[in-house]
C-alpha cells in the first residue's frame, strides 16, 4: 500500500471515529477507541489487548485494557449511530438475527455455562451471543448484541447455584438483568433498532429462533415480515383445516371453535406433497464460474401455504382461524427427503424466487461471524465483565463497518492484493 492509501486509510478512519464515537467526550477516549479499531484491523494471529498494544507505537495495553474493561463509557449511543450509519449506506434488505459461541475454559466470564453453540457444533463451555445484522446479498454488518444469560446466571431462576450472586457481583452483571430467551432478546434488539429510527424491511432467522411461535408472532404483532428456518418438528396446519365448535353438552361454557385434528410436523405434511411438487428455483450467483460467467445457485423447493401451530398462535387467536404462512422446503435432487425449511407471512403473491432468495440471505451472516473470529478477534478477548464483553463487540462491530464501507468505497484498494 502506497503513501497516498495509508494517508487516505488514516483520514478515513479518523472521520468515522468522529461520526461513530461522537458520545465518547471524555479525554482520550476516542482516540482509545481509535487504537482498539487499529489493532483489530492489523495483521496479527492473536487480537487481545497485549498483542494487539505490542503493535501500535505509543500505546500502553494497561492504558488500552482500562478503555475496554473499566471505562464507564456507554456501548448504546454507539452502537446507534452505527446502524444508522450502515443501514443508510447499504440500504438493507433484511435484519439478520442469530447467535454465536465464545469457547471458555472456567466458569468467570459472565454467561459461561455448558450449553449448545453452533461455533463447535455441540454443547460445551462458552458464552453465547445474539446480534442482529443489517444485510444485503453484496454487504452486512451486525449493529446489535446481547450477551445470553442461562438461566444458572439469574438469583429468581430456581436453576441458580449458591455462588450465583457472587459470580454476577464478580462480573458486574446489573441487578435488573436476568434470563431471558434468545428469541425474547432478538425481539428486545428488534425494539431497540427500531427506536433508532430504522425499519426493518424482513427479518430472517435460523431454526434456532424460527422454531419459538412466540417469536414468530413477536413480528406479526410488531407488522414485521419474516423467512424464518424451522426444524421439521414444527408444528403446521393444512390451508384448508377450519376450527369446527364441538356440540354443547348443556354443562359448563359454550365450547369454543377448535381445530379437530392434531398438527401435523412439515415434514409430514411436504412428504405427502411427493418429490413430484418440487420447482427448480435459481436465486443468486455463485462463486463457481462456467465459460466465464457466475453460476447461478440452484436447487429444487417445495411451496405451500400452511397454517402454522402453537400453544402461543392459538391462544393470540382465540375463535378464529390460524393466519395462513407460507411453508418452503429444499428438496434437493436425488434426495429421500427434504433437507431444510422454512416458514414466512411474505403475501401469497410474493414470487417463488424472491422467497428463496430470502430464505438464503443468511449466508452472509456465516460470512460475517467468519470475518470477526477470523480477521478481527470477536472471540479472542480476554476479559471476564458483563461490560468489557460489551464494550468488546461493539468495537469489533466498528471495525467492521469500517472494512465494510471501505470495500463498498474503495473497491480496488480494499481488494486483496
Amino acid at each position: 500500500m502506497d503513501g497516498f492509501e495509508v494517508t487516505r486509510l488514516r483520514d478515513d478512519l479518523a472521520d468515522f471515529a468522529g461520526d461513530v464515537f461522537g458520545s465518547l467526550t471524555r479525554v482520550g477516549w476516542r482516540d482509545r477507541a481509535v487504537s482498539y479499531l487499529q489493532g483489530l484491523m492489523l495483521d496479527g494471529r492473536r487480537k487481545s489487548i497485549q498483542p494487539m498494544a505490542a503493535r501500535l507505537a505509543g500505546v500502553h495495553d494497561q492504558a488500552l485494557n482500562h478503555f475496554v474493561t473499566n471505562s464507564p463509557w456507554d456501548a448504546t449511543p454507539v452502537r446507534r449511530r452505527l446502524a444508522q450509519r450502515i443501514h443508510e449506506v447499504i440500504g438493507p434488505v433484511a435484519w439478520a438475527v442469530d447467535d454465536t459461541g465464545w469457547l471458555k475454559c472456567g466458569a468467570a466470564s459472565p454467561g459461561v455455562a455448558r450449553q449448545y453453540t453452533g461455533t463447535a457444533g455441540k454443547v460445551t463451555n462458552c458464552q453465547i451471543g445474539v446480534s442482529v445484522n443489517l444485510v444485503t446479498d453484496t454487504a452486512s454488518c451486525p449493529t446489535n448484541w446481547r450477551l445470553f444469560l442461562p438461566a444458572a446466571w439469574d438469583p429468581c431462576s430456581p436453576d441458580a447455584g449458591p455462588d450465583t450472586v457472587r459470580r454476577r457481583e464478580r462480573a458486574g452483571i446489573p441487578d435488573e438483568v436476568g434470563h431471558r430467551e434468545k428469541w425474547r432478546l432478538a425481539l428486545d434488539m428488534t425494539d431497540e433498532l427500531t427506536g433508532w429510527g430504522l425499519r426493518a424491511p424482513l427479518i430472517v432467522a435460523d431454526a434456532g429462533y424460527g422454531d419459538a411461535a412466540e417469536f414468530r408472532h413477536g413480528l406479526a404483532e410488531r407488522g414485521l415480515s419474516y423467512v424464518v428456518q424451522v426444524s421439521i418438528r414444527a408444528g403446521v396446519y393444512p390451508q384448508e383445516a377450519v376450527r369446527n365448535t364441538p356440540p354443547y353438552q348443556g354443562v359448563g361454557k359454550y365450547p369454543e371453535p377448535r381445530y379437530r385434528e392434531p398438527a401435523t410436523s412439515v415434514k409430514d405434511l411436504i412428504l405427502t406433497c411427493g418429490p413430484a411438487q418440487a420447482q427448480s428455483v435459481a436465486w443468486r450467483d455463485g462463486s463457481r464460474t462456467r465459460a466465464g460467467k457466475p453460476v447461478k445457485m440452484r436447487s429444487r423447493f417445495v411451496f405451500t401455504r400452511v397454517r402454522p401451530a402453537g400453544r402461543t398462535l392459538l391462544a393470540a387467536h382465540r375463535g378464529q382461524d390460524l393466519p395462513e404462512a407460507w411453508l418452503i422446503a429444499e428438496w434437493p435432487p436425488g434426495c429421500d427427503e427434504p433437507t431444510k425449511y422454512w416458514l414466512s407471512n411474505l403475501p401469497t403473491t410474493t414470487a417463488k424466487r424472491t422467497l428463496i432468495r430470502w430464505a438464503k440471505l443468511r449466508w452472509r451472516i456465516e460470512h460475517d461471524y467468519r470475518e470477526l473470529k477470523t480477521g478481527l478477534g470477536l472471540d479472542h478477548y480476554e476479559g471476564r465483565t458483563w461490560q468489557g464483553w460489551h464494550h468488546h463487540v461493539t468495537l469489533v462491530s466498528a471495525a467492521h463497518a469500517f472494512c465494510t464501507l471501505q470495500r463498498l468505497h474503495h473497491p480496488k484498494a480494499a481488494a486483496p492484493a
